[in-house]
């Protein structure tokens, strides 16, 4: 079966998704990660982030690749190991900007839905289960507080020599919930038939588990 997995920056959809695809042993595919390597582009080649059209057409011209590893996933730009580059916290609001433009929306949209077409997948993103894979036949939509969220992100960036503070970080965080829940293409928000979990004061584990039981039961309805 697939799995879509949404939730607001931070929420810990990608490293709760990674850990539910490997104990199911289905392919993991991190969809935020595409749109900050996009956002890493832009940065890189100096192009307008106000430019839609011309953020759009660097997509179109360029190549995306998502590749699995043992515990982990890499991202390519063609063909450029850009995985440690698209973590920074400049990346993280250009990533907010270019995926709030529908040309690029479609253009993503796509790509996932190729790599979904298999089956047996794991899926993060915005708009999974409302959007890109809308038959997904387990949907979760992972959610915390804002501070909690951005307590783990000041951990992530300082455990990498990236240096910040909490109260910038919970700005950002709550500017980038805002621009995804008011965008005009697939705006963020949790599917009528998802399973909301709220994983403040809850760790890594115990939420893995708490989907893995979501599954399970999904699974069991399914056959």
């Amino acid at each position: 079966m697939n799995i879509a997995i949404d939730g607001p920056a931070g929420a810990g959809k990608s490293t709760v998704a990674q850990q539910v695809a490997k104990r199911l042993a289905y392919l993991y595919i991190d969809t935020g990660s595409m749109y900050r390597a996009l956002a890493w582009a832009v940065l890189n080649n100096r192009i307008p982030i106000d430019d839609e059209a011309a953020v759009s057409e660097l997509l179109r011209s360029s190549d995306i690749r998502l590749e699995r590893e043992r515990d982990s996933q890499r991202v390519f730009w063609n063909g450029q190991d850009i995985t440690d580059q698209i973590r920074t916290p400049e990346v993280s609001q250009y990533a907010s900007i270019v995926a709030s433009y529908p040309s690029v929306r479609e253009q993503m949209l796509v790509l996932q839905r190729q790599m979904a077409a298999g089956g047996n997948v794991v899926m993060d993103g915005r708009d999974i289960g409302t959007h890109v894979l809308p038959d997904a036949d387990v949907k979760i939509f992972l959610t915390a507080s804002t501070r909690e969220r951005a307590e783990r992100r000041l951990k992530e960036l300082l455990a990498k020599g990236l240096q910040t503070d909490l109260a910038t970080l919970e700005a950002e965080i709550a500017e980038r919930d805002k621009r995804d829940m008011e965008r005009e293409a697939a705006p963020l928000r949790q599917a009528a038939d998802a399973v909301l979990v709220d994983t403040t004061g809850m760790t890594i584990e115990q939420v893995v588990e708490q989907i893995l039981k979501i599954c399970e039961r999904s699974g069991e309805s399914i056959q």
